[in-house]
């Protein structure tokens, strides 16, 4: 039962980048069946087994701010807002990421999971681009160019780490494929924040290569020239100029206009700073100031909605994965760590804090550095015992000769001598 729910939750996690796709009166079904099919098989596991594992620091930080979120809306709404309910159903997905993934093996498959729901979603984009060339900008299922960059973004320091990390030479060279093929989908998307993340995402690459060997000094020669090389030649000149006009947004600090959002996120949060608005409350915060759109920072949105009370349980829950992922090997540390600066990119511009990317990713992170350390799938990197040789052992001499106790001989049977 317990591996039907593990290949429920990978085949949720493998629709996460695509969901958009294949779209049913406005909801992506399929991430909404196999998340609901993987919770039923995972509640079924757990009564059959009686167990449960003992969550951590970060599962009750993820608690405390899913409760905090619904009791920020109580008086203020006739009906609890959707994105409440959001937050519930990323809460469950982190229980279940987390009961389903105790060791390595299972991490890497849902890393491997996401890699592939990824490739799906880079190459419907790219088809699309050269499909209908005259567009400005390019994403698979019509969903938002930012939030899609930020997810194929997200993808490249996992599908790297994958190529370090798995057994088989041939998955290995699969995953290392992504990081051209995600990078060029996410120039073809126009988008400068997703540009930016996957450029910090990308760190991976150089910063992994702790033996640099000619044969993966080459590989990695191999990946940036072939990814600077189709972002060269097949994306169009109309993308490249929107992205060419990354370093005057910011000077001008337009920012495409979220500047002008920011400032009346932060005269809002003046007002009420120490519980918020409640959620989903940002835009009627912000209205008295003139600015009636979303936050556009994940961060300030947030500090607004949930005040600085929330805000503080929410920066614990990257606290505490930060700290767990410093005690991971050099390998693992780095790739989480790159991982998570990504991740701190991808919520500036954008109102990402519940967004399925950011919650798998902060919990597959804890059951990364809760894993056992010597369940890796490459076994060349596991650290094997050096063999003790039989001279190491002491040599076992002849049994000494039977001594009475003292007992024995204080009161000796008649008819002995003491």
């Amino acid at each position: 039962m317990v591996t039907l729910a593990y290949a429920a939750l990978w085949a949720f996690v493998f629709s996460v980048p695509w969901e958009r796709l294949i779209v049913i009166e406005g909801v992506g079904i399929l991430s909404r069946l196999t998340g609901m099919i993987a919770l039923g098989f995972a509640l079924i596991a757990m009564v059959i087994t009686g167990r449960m594992r003992r969550w951590r620091g970060f599962h009750l930080a993820a608690l405390l701010f899913v409760i905090l979120a619904g009791a920020s809306v109580i008086g203020l709404h006739h009906e609890i807002p959707p994105k409440f309910w959001t937050y519930v159903l990323l809460l469950i997905v982190v229980w279940m990421v987390w009961e389903l993934t105790p060791t390595r093996e299972r991490v890497h498959g849902l890393l491997l999971a996401y890699v592939m729901g990824c490739y799906v979603a880079a190459l419907e984009t790219i088809i699309l681009a050269r499909s209908q060339a005259g567009l400005h900008r390019f994403a698979a299922g019509g969903v938002d160019p930012n939030d899609f960059a930020m997810t194929l973004a997200l993808g490249l320091p996992m599908a790297w780490y994958l190529g370090m990390t798995y057994r088989r030479p041939l998955m290995r060279w699969i995953c290392r494929a992504y990081v051209p093929i995600g990078f060029m989908a996410v120039i073809l998307t126009g988008s400068r924040g997703g540009m930016l993340c996957s450029m910090v995402a990308m760190l991976i690459v150089p910063l992994s290569m702790t033996r640099l060997s000619p044969g993966r000094l080459a590989t990695v020669i191999l990946v940036l020239i072939v990814s600077g090389t189709l972002v060269v030649v097949y994306v169009p000149d109309n993308v490249k100029k929107r992205l060419g006009t990354t370093t005057t947004s910011v000077e001008e600090l337009s920012l495409g206009g979220r500047f002008n959002i920011w400032k009346g996120g932060v005269k809002a949060f003046a007002q009420q700073p120490l519980f918020g608005y409640g959620t989903a409350e940002f835009k009627a915060a912000v209205r008295p100031f003139g600015v009636g759109q979303l936050a556009h920072n994940s961060y300030l949105s947030i500090l607004v909605e949930q005040g600085l009370v929330g805000f503080l349980v929410w920066a614990t829950m990257f606290v505490t994965v930060i700290m767990a992922v410093l005690r991971l090997p050099k390998v693992e540390r780095r790739f989480g760590l790159i991982l998570l600066a990504a991740l701190a990119v991808a919520m500036t511009p954008l109102t990402f804090e519940d967004r399925r990317p950011v919650w798998f990713i902060l919990s597959i992170l804890i059951s990364l550095a809760s894993a056992p350390a010597a369940a890796y799938l490459d076994p060349r990197r596991q650290q094997r015992r050096p063999a003790i040789p039989a001279s190491a052992y002491p040599m076992r001499g002849p049994r000494p000769p039977f001594q009475p106790s003292l007992a024995n001989r204080r009161n000796p049977e008649p008819g002995t001598t003491p």
